[in-house]
């Protein structure tokens, strides 16, 4: 029997290092899979459709909403974002941990909606660290920068909700304790209930002297 993975999902402000981070993590741990999500703002330099995001007029995204495609969606910043629904649960029936990166409305979604998954926040080390990032990324105008802090301590006022936080300010201990994280995940008792069960099943068949 394989075991289903898990639904890992994965928030943190702009400029918190997220794409950085999931990207170590990712090739170190080939059982994790990154959920690819639908877009309706414009691709940015270098970013490849169906690889980055899935990138779709606003009408295609709403069509998708209201047929029930999406596990969750969020408005952000001008422009929509969402989970397509099928990826997920094809990659989990797998046996493959599929994280989500997702903006907090749509984590908060999914908790609301009692899904069963792991809630990480990726903290900055700081809040100077955060602006300095920001601005080094010089693919944002000045507004847009403000923006984007000024949605940051939204999001950050919500990380105590998740239930592990996880600071960027060494990428190689992130990255360590993004792994530590998962495997803990995987050892708790609801995760495993199945296991659990199939051993007491075979409790009342086999007797103890047998091999």
């Amino acid at each position: 029997m394989t075991k289903p993975g898990l639904l890992i999902v994965f928030s943190g402000p702009s400029g918190a290092g997220k794409d950085t981070v999931l990207k170590r993590f990712l090739d170190e741990n080939p059982d994790c899979a990154l959920s690819v999500s639908a877009t309706t703002r414009a691709p940015r330099e270098g970013e490849v459709d169906g690889e980055n995001y899935f990138f779709i007029t606003r009408e295609r995204f709403g069509e998708l909403t209201a047929m029930g495609e999406m596990l969750e969606y969020a408005y952000y910043n001008g422009n929509y974002y969402g989970t397509p629904k099928d990826m997920v649960e094809e990659q989990r029936a797998r046996g493959k941990n599929v994280i989500l990166e997702i903006e907090v409305q749509g984590a908060l979604k999914i908790k609301e909606m009692g899904i069963d998954a792991v809630f990480i926040f990726l903290m900055p080390p700081s809040w100077k660290t955060l602006k300095q990032r920001l601005a080094n990324r010089n693919t944002d105008s000045p507004w847009n920068v403000a923006e984007r802090l000024n949605i940051a301590v939204t999001e950050m006022e919500s990380a105590h909700l998740y239930d592990y936080i996880v600071v960027n300010d060494d990428l190689d201990a992130c990255t360590a304790q993004m792994k530590a994280v998962v495997a803990a995940a995987q050892c708790r008792a609801e995760y495993c209930r199945e296991l659990v069960e199939e051993v007491l099943r075979d409790a009342q068949t086999i007797h103890v002297s047998d091999n």
